[in-house]
């Protein structure tokens, strides 16, 4: 049996309230189950279907009690928490530029806009908290 999917993202963060601020309130992602991990965190969804485990797992590190993560997940440099390492970017098809450029301007979040003419793409490219890039492909023809 091959790969059929990618699963999800995680995310380690030193803070879980400005990922999951820019995830849900930016990005349009919701807060659902995650299983009871004895570390914080949080599991985002893109729907209300929470059978596929979310999209984006955020790993809370908790500096006074750091042990339950790393038994489950293994050590981290906290320095090594930045951007995305050898990743470059997670990208995700999208609709709605509009609502989503209304929400990235009232909350003060930078992006960079790309055209793909090739391909019939308008990209928008934001940073999460943490330094991660994602992408967001909208159809060209989507009113801008």
């Amino acid at each position: 049996m091959g790969i059929t999917k990618l699963a999800h993202y995680s995310i380690r963060t030193l803070d879980i309230a400005a990922t999951e601020r820019f995830y849900t309130q930016a990005l349009g992602f919701r807060v659902g189950y995650r299983p009871p991990f004895d570390f914080p965190g949080l599991w985002l969804y893109l729907s209300e279907d929470e059978a596929e485990y979310g999209t984006v797992h955020v790993i809370g590190i908790d500096p006074d009690n750091p042990e339950g993560l790393k038994a489950y997940l293994g050590d981290q440099d906290l320095d090594d928490l930045n951007g995305g390492g050898a990743i470059d970017h997670i990208a995700f098809q999208a609709t709605g530029w509009n609502d989503l450029h209304g929400r990235l301007i009232h909350l003060g979040i930078p992006y960079r806009e790309r055209n793909v003419p090739s391909l019939g793409l308008f990209q928008v490219f934001v940073e999460d908290p943490s330094g991660v890039t994602i992408e967001l492909n909208y159809p060209a023809s989507e009113p801008r």
